[in-house]
Order: structure tokens, then sequence, then C-alpha cells
């Protein structure tokens, strides 16, 4: 599967979805005073950023160390996101770690694992290994979805206001859909190419 800069944006945002964790992100805010908001957000979206870079880099360092190919990645991302697509199209009724947060959450959950979860770490993972010489690119894509990720957070309220909880939901529900397809497209390659090493 050929990823462009602009696919590999659209991708993590699907993955991070910050629309749909509006709610769990406004939960999780509910014991920070208004004043203090703005810079919590920006902290946690630099602290998940970070995470996500440091993946990034030291990505191929990992997989050789414990071993791991290519095309393992590639299946168990797919595996992965098509779970979190899974979710986002059926929505449990659990609660969120957010929800029994009190106090000003530092790191969990916002950051980790709200944004930086274990599907967009297995996603910048897979991409700065399958195409090192494009580090800038996906660099750019992620720093892309991280702007878009801190402006729908910063206008949270504002956004849940506007497009109400029923439009959010539908929302979510269309890119757990759209996230559906390329986490079989992406596990269908990892099986394909391990076939061809095989052969």
């Amino acid at each position: 599967m050929d990823t462009s800069f602009l696919s590999a944006t659209i991708l993590l945002i699907l993955i991070t979805d910050p629309l749909g964790n509006i709610p769990l992100f406004i939960s999780a805010l509910k014991q920070v005073k208004p004043e203090r908001r703005r810079r919590v957000v920006f902290r946690e979206c630099f602290i998940a950023f970070s995470v996500l870079l440091t993946f990034m880099f030291f990505g191929k360092g990992f997989l050789e160390v414990m071993h791991l190919t290519d095309e393992s990645l590639r299946v168990a991302g797919g595996v992965i996101l098509f779970l979190i697509a899974l979710k986002m199209i059926f929505p449990g009724e659990g609660g969120h770690a957010g929800n029994q947060l009190s106090g000003e959450p530092f790191i969990v959950p916002i950051a980790v694992p709200l944004i930086a979860g274990p599907s967009a770490m297995a996603t910048v993972l897979l991409m700065s290994t399958r195409e090192p010489e494009r580090i800038l690119e996906w660099i750019g894509a992620l720093t892309l979805t991280m702007l878009v990720t801190l402006l729908v957070f910063l206008f949270s309220g504002k956004i849940q206001k506007l497009l109400g909880e029923q439009a959010i939901t539908a929302l979510e529900r269309l890119m757990g859909l759209v996230l559906t397809a390329i986490s079989i497209e992406m596990l269908l390659g990892g099986v394909a190419a391990y076939i061809k090493k095989l052969a």
C-alpha cells in the first residue's frame, strides 16, 4: 500500500480521532480551572507528539532488538486498526479513564492513550520502518495531525455545541468505516508480502 503525505496525514487524523474524543476530553478537563485549560491542552498535545515522534525515530531499532519483521508489524498494525475502527463504529457502554479522573490530567489519559494510543504508535512505527527515507514527510504528517488535534481540543466546547452529540457520533462512525477499509488493506498487504517472501 503506497502512502502519500496526504494519505498519511488523513490516516493519523482518523486514528487519533480528535472529533470522536471530544466528549472524553471535556470529561477529563472537568476538574481543571477554565483559565488553565488552554495550557493543559498545549502540554498534553506536545507530550503526545513527543511520544509518537520517539516511536517514529527509534522504531527500526526497536524492531531489530525484538527480531520483528516489517510484515509482522504490518499485520499487527492492521489488526489493531481494525479493532479501533470497530470500537468507533460500535462504541461500548463502558466508561473511560477520563471519567474517573480527579484533578488536572497529566500525560494520562489525554496525551496517552487518548491521542498517542497503541494504534497511533504502531502506525508511525510502520511508516518510519517501511520508508525511512521519507522521514521528513512522516514528521510533517504527524505535525499536521497534532495541529488539527490541538485546534479541535481548544475549541472542543464550541464544536460540541455546534454539532451536537449525534453529529459527532455519526462522524466518528463514518471515520471508523474508512479506518476499517484502511486496516484491511494494511492487513492484506502484510500477508501478501509475507507469502511473497516465502515463495
